[in-house]
């Protein structure tokens, strides 16, 4: 029999997926051939012909990414068992959990307090965890429910652990009664459980009746502190709503409330900024080696989440190795086929997967396990800890008690304090929003600031140093969240990603500049080029979307005719790069309803979130504007808040949907022209064809939900400002088409 010792607590996995790195490189092939084919013909044609030579240059550099970042899918299996059998409880590393909310209306306070409830729940000795909650929109209201959580819990935490409950967040237990009482359960526990539920309703009452007053508590005693503020002009507030000072590994863990000082003139840098608070109130309090951080959505849906992360941090070749464990992103109550495109279970199988093979997953924001000395700037060679103050000093800020947490925790010392109360002082200082002036906090440690997608910056600066992460994807999944339910709230996620994924990539953080001067493999620097460049994607998108209306439009083509040999290759693309998608969705075992959504969105995104994600960027370098964090709405419930009417796609006032409708209307411009004859007179006999027909009538399939929503009343309708200016660029287009020459 092996000896437990000797068994690796994580093993890793390949998959060769033969058939679909054949198909890939077929693809490529082809695209290949429809370049060759435009340069050799280039002298008998026009300006249409370098535009889509262009678009398709484009298109194929994207392909070759793609093949790289899917080449080598791996997986890994954890074995908590093991670690368990090889680490005792109480040697079991401490960690860090946090938890950031911005907005109590978009973010609202019963999914962020079922958020903090499954953490506590967590299967991992409580005297080792330590819950950090920060509200950076400094909510009386957040403070009073998580106050009223913390009794809930008392009751909660204990009752999951008796009764080894899988789905620790409140909501979703008691939302499904039908498989509770499954299997062999006692009347004691049917008695707790009606007990606990009936809790949780009155938890819940006490929660929704509080948003629904303008003053729902007296602002006093704990809450005198949120009397007369601002939301965004406020000192730093910090409050221990429940410390287990017993050090009881069977209670409850510490539970501590943060919202950090906003002065109208200062920066505060959004996510990032309550991120790098968060490190340091965390540090003073607790100092733990590891921290956890998840969105307020983000609720615990494996108790042993914390186990499969600690079998691939710990060990001495973890320890200068793996950086971080990223758990992949998945949703509760997801609408049925993926509507709206947002899921993203196809890309996190393969792509996903296949950077994980490189040098290890995009660090996403949130269900990520992070180690703290990393977090502060170590990297896999350094030697533990660090020598001279005026160093430290420089880069961690002037509180000496901070300093002497960060030389621990650089060092690998861990050390609870007896008492969280000793270390506040210092914990309001480093709170403040002036400490990081003249230090390195968003520069070199903690998370990296200059965009919105701090996440992946964060991320990258990691690995240029020369770390690996590592995914984890145990079943049942770690966590799972909401996504965006309707067309507005879905097209702000991919905005705010896409306006801040190409400020990385036009800044001195460009990974090209990370391979080249630091430790950032060339292939992983495709990776990050591959999602850096989503916004560009945009122009090749709309233009590429355009040219099948200007060649019906003028009677001339951008596609090969019918009599030369070249005619097969875009038939053969298209269709192969169909089968291609739809068998990854049939592989994961998603419907074909599911890849036709995500097909659908993957031509509306581009020309829609993506565009203004380019046109954000341009203003923001060109002095004009600045980018603006913008939270996303959080739902508690997707399966039935819409009833019949979920999945259909909404609307809102907002320019972006402005071009999408645009190009509809311009398509169905074009084939009533060529329907009724309209077309002008064929120069030298190159007439628009089939193939210009078909690219048009299967862009007016991809852009159905906007054709529905001309015809829609209400949200599920697009505004009557939207069309009459999408109306207004049509009749432009049109124009220009008639009164140009063939080019």
């Amino acid at each position: 029999m092996a000896n437990p010792n000797s068994l690796p607590l994580h093993e890793r996995f390949e998959h060769k997926n033969t058939l679909h790195k054949v198909m890939e490189f077929i693809i490529l092939f082809l695209l290949l051939s429809l370049l060759v084919y435009r340069l050799l013909s280039f002298n008998n044609n026009g300006f249409t012909w370098l535009i889509a030579f262009l678009c398709e240059l484009s298109f194929t550099f994207n392909w070759i990414i793609t093949i790289n970042n899917k080449w080598n899918i791996v997986e890994y299996k954890t074995y908590p068992d093991r670690l368990l059998q090889r680490v005792a409880e109480h040697e079991l590393p401490p960690v860090d959990m946090f938890v950031t909310t911005a907005d109590p209306e978009l973010e609202p306070p019963i999914i962020t307090i079922n958020t903090v409830l499954s953490l506590l729940a967590l299967d991992y000795p409580a005297d080792k965890l330590a819950c950090y909650v920060s509200d950076d929109g400094c909510s009386p209201l957040t403070f009073y429910s998580l106050v009223e959580a913390s009794k809930f819990a008392k009751l909660w935490v204990p009752f999951c652990k008796k009764y080894d409950v899988q789905v620790r967040a409140p909501f979703r237990y008691f939302s499904n009664n039908n498989t509770m009482f499954s299997g062999n359960k006692s009347n004691e526990f049917k008695r707790e459980w009606k007990t606990l539920k009936d809790e949780y309703e009155q938890l819940s009452r006490k929660v929704v009746d509080a948003v629904g007053t303008s003053i729902p508590f007296d602002l006093s005693g704990d809450f005198a502190v949120f009397s007369d503020i601002e939301g965004n002009n406020h000192p730093t507030i910090i409050k221990v709503v429940w410390e287990n000072k017993v050090g009881a590994s069977n209670g409850l863990p510490h539970l501590v409330y943060i919202s950090r000082e906003k002065r109208p003139k200062h920066p505060h840098h959004s996510k990032a900024g309550a991120m790098n608070v968060l490190t340091r109130v965390s540090g003073l309090m607790t100092n733990a080696p590891f921290m956890l951080n998840v969105d307020c959505d983000m609720l615990v849906n494996n108790p042993n989440m914390m186990f499969h992360a600690m079998c691939m941090l710990l060990g001495s070749k973890n320890e200068t190795e793996n950086a971080f464990v990223q758990f992949p992103q998945t949703f509760y109550d997801g609408l049925k086929d993926d509507p709206f495109g947002n899921q993203m279970t196809v890309v996190w199988k393969y792509a996903g997967r296949g950077i994980s093979g490189i040098q290890g997953p995009f660090y996403l924001g949130t269900g990520c396990v992070h180690r703290r000395k990393v977090i502060y700037g170590l990297s896999p060679n350094d030697v533990k800890g660090t020598n001279g103050k005026p160093e430290l000093h420089k880069t961690f800020g002037n509180s000496q008690e901070f300093i002497k947490s960060a030389d621990d925790a650089l060092r690998g010392k861990t050390k609870y304090p007896d008492m969280l109360s000793k270390s506040m002082e210092a914990a309001h200082q480093v709170g403040d929003c002036g400490y990081e002036y003249d230090t390195n906090w968003g520069k070199k440690v903690g998370w990296m600031y200059g965009s919105r997608t701090e996440d992946i910056l964060t991320g990258l600066s990691i690995h240029k140093r020369g770390w690996r992460s590592i995914i984890c994807s145990p079943d049942p999944p770690a966590f799972q969240g909401c996504a965006p339910t309707g067309g507005p709230a879905s097209m702000t996620q991919q905005k705010r990603w896409a306006t801040g994924l190409l400020e990385i990539l036009l800044s001195k953080n460009c990974p090209i500049f990370h391979t080249i001067f630091a430790n950032l493999k060339f292939r992983m620097f495709l990776a990050y080029f591959w999602v850096f460049s989503w916004a560009l994607r945009s122009v090749p998108e709309l233009c590429y979307a355009a040219l099948p209306a200007y060649s019906i439009i003028t009677n001339t083509h951008f596609l090969p005719k019918g009599q030369e040999p070249t005619y097969y290759i875009p038939i053969a693309l298209f269709v192969l790069y169909h089968v291609y998608t739809l068998s990854e969705y049939l592989q994961t075992g998603l419907s074909i309803r599911a890849w036709w959504n995500n097909q659908r969105m993957g031509r509306i995104i581009p020309m829609s979130a993506w565009l203004f994600g380019v046109v954000g960027v341009i203003l923001k370098l060109s002095g004009r504007s600045e980018t603006v964090f913008e939270v996303t709405r959080k739902d508690q419930s997707t399966s039935t808040d819409e009833g019949t009417e979920a999945g259909t796609f909404t609307f809102d006032k907002s320019p972006v949907f402005v071009p999408p409708t645009t190009i509809l209307l311009v398509h169905l411009t074009a084939l009533a022209t060529a329907l009724f004859g309209l077309q002008p007179p064929a120069h030298d006999g190159l007439r628009s064809g089939p193939l210009e027909v078909v690219c048009s009538v299967w862009l007016v399939l991809c852009l159905w939900p906007f054709l529905k929503g001309l015809f829609g009343a209400g949200k599920y309708g697009i505004p009557s400002s939207t069309i009459f200016k999408s109306a207004g660029f049509t009749l432009l287009f049109y124009t220009l088409c008639t009164n140009m020459c063939p080019l």
